[in-house]
């Protein structure tokens, strides 16, 4: 089992990462959200990996930190999400984030996920509730009702062009209740 690597960034090109670890090359696929706190090639960098073999492949996945790997691991195990919806999860919700739409139960958020539907939602919220790293903290960064209520201002700024992750960090602490102009007036104000 190969668990972690640390080496020489060669190639960035996502979500693959080749990785020269004493003269061997490395490729291992990342979501997004490792991909951009990666340095740039020619550096040195450390992942922590997961060896996924299949009857026509051996892939190997790497990840910024452990929290990130076990929540890959956990979510490979929920019925119906292979490897590759794992690390497309991953690329659209952190850890962290993940967990506390999990905790909240929030389908409308998981399946904003390339190619998670509601089933696979629902499925996810039985099979991993009380399960990741970080559900355990009330609802994780961002409550349901918050959530819920600044849903139209998020959609507006992912329409911008920003982020899932940018959207809801900066509308995270926008009132309940707040029109969508003044929310996204706020919001915009949050990120400078």
């Amino acid at each position: 089992m190969i668990s972690r690597l640390r080496g020489i960034v060669l190639e960035k090109n996502p979500p693959v990462v080749v990785l020269d670890v004493h003269g061997v090359g490395y490729e291992a696929q990342v979501s997004m959200q490792t991909f951009y706190i990666l340095p740039a090639v020619g550096e040195e960098a450390a992942l922590y990996t997961q060896l996924v073999v299949r009857e026509d492949a051996h892939l190997l996945f790497g990840f910024g930190s452990r929290e990130e790997r076990e929540t890959f691991r956990a979510l490979v195990k929920v019925s119906g999400i292979g490897a590759k919806s794992a690390l497309g999860i991953l690329s659209t919700l952190a850890s962290d984030e993940l967990a506390a739409a999990i905790a909240a139960e929030d389908i409308k958020r998981l399946t904003a996920a390339p190619g998670i539907g509601k089933k696979t939602a629902e499925r996810m919220v039985l099979e991993l509730r009380g399960k990741l790293a970080g559900s355990g903290n009330a609802a994780g960064l961002f409550t349901a009702e918050t959530a819920d209520s600044n849903e139209d201002i998020i959609n507006t700024l992912l329409a911008l062009g920003y982020t899932d992750k940018e959207a809801r960090t900066a509308c995270k602490n926008i009132p309940a209740g707040t029109d969508i102009s003044e929310g996204v007036r706020l919001a915009l104000k949050n990120m400078l």
